[in-house]
């Protein structure tokens, strides 16, 4: 039996860390590299807009275009609807799933993952089809054709609202806290609006966010429901224009970067004030 001295095994282990620790910042420069050059080309393309010099002219241009902001702004609308209509179907199912019926979450979870299967443009095809013609005419106006957008897109948020809900709804005691509510004599909207969904502040928000970062840049389901949103307005953009497209691409990404570090800000602050508790 050979008898290996502590100071060999500790050198291996130490050699062992170090080459691990080497190999995930390796992992972690390249996938850097990978994401932040594109980035950083449209960014530096972005600032030609003015022959030989670095500017924001394309920015200039892209904010001051009469199309930006009702592109802007009906996006922005149309997330903040979805978002609502979402948070009240998706918060009461899981609520009460959680609560009374615990065997059908997996059947729920698939109903919400049907999105993440179905492409977009087969799900808009489906859906004109369907609703172009008597007697479900939803699509004769842009008017009707934009509710039947926000439709889909609140079909679209329920793969991230639900993971988000029910996480959320895991990380509480519901069943203590509803018995307690009921106790004091509390009704069932009482509940829901009053002690569920202040318990779930973090995970709302984060669903939420993501729900806002997927309608704010979504083009397929837009641009086919000929929908006057972001998405159409950024692809008529390259169009027509060279370095407003970048700039606008810019645009999209820091709205999607603030819905991502909000996101990372409130989940944060919520983890410190458990553990500090």
């Amino acid at each position: 039996m050979t008898i290996v001295p502590p100071s060999a095994s500790s050198n291996e282990s130490r050699s062992s860390g170090m080459g691990k620790r080497l190999t995930s910042w390796v992992i972690y420069v390249v996938t850097s590299l990978y994401f932040l050059i594109p980035l950083g080309a449209t960014f530096y393309w972005s600032l030609r807009g003015k022959k030989d010099v670095l500017s924001f002219e394309a920015y200039s241009k892209l904010f001051a275009d009469a199309n930006f902001m009702p592109s802007f702004t009906e996006s922005i609308v149309n997330a903040i609807i979805t978002i609502i209509i979402s948070l009240l179907i998706i918060v009461p199912t899981a609520y009460w799933v959680t609560l009374r019926l615990p065997k059908l979450r997996t059947v729920i979870e698939f109903i919400s993952l049907l999105p993440f299967v179905i492409p977009a443009v087969v799900l808009v095809f489906a859906i004109i089809l369907l609703y172009s013609s008597p007697p479900l005419l939803f699509t004769a106006t842009y008017k009707s054709s934009r509710v039947v957008l926000i439709c889909i897109y609140v079909a679209l948020s329920f793969p991230y609202m639900f993971r988000s809900v029910d996480n959320g709804l895991r990380a509480i005691d519901v069943r203590t806290l509803t018995e307690a509510a009921q106790s004091l004599g509390a009704n069932w909207s009482t509940i829901l609006f009053s002690v569920i969904f202040p318990n779930l502040r973090a995970a709302l928000l984060s669903g939420a966010l993501l729900t806002f970062a997927i309608v704010i840049g979504e083009l397929t389901i837009a641009l086919y429901m000929a929908q006057d949103t972001l998405g159409p307005y950024m692809a008529d953009l390259t169009r027509s224009k060279v370095y407003e497209p970048s700039a606008m691409a810019i645009v999209a990404f820091a709205i999607t970067w603030a819905a991502m570090g909000l996101i990372q800000f409130v989940t944060g602050e919520k983890s410190r004030s458990t553990s500090a508790d």
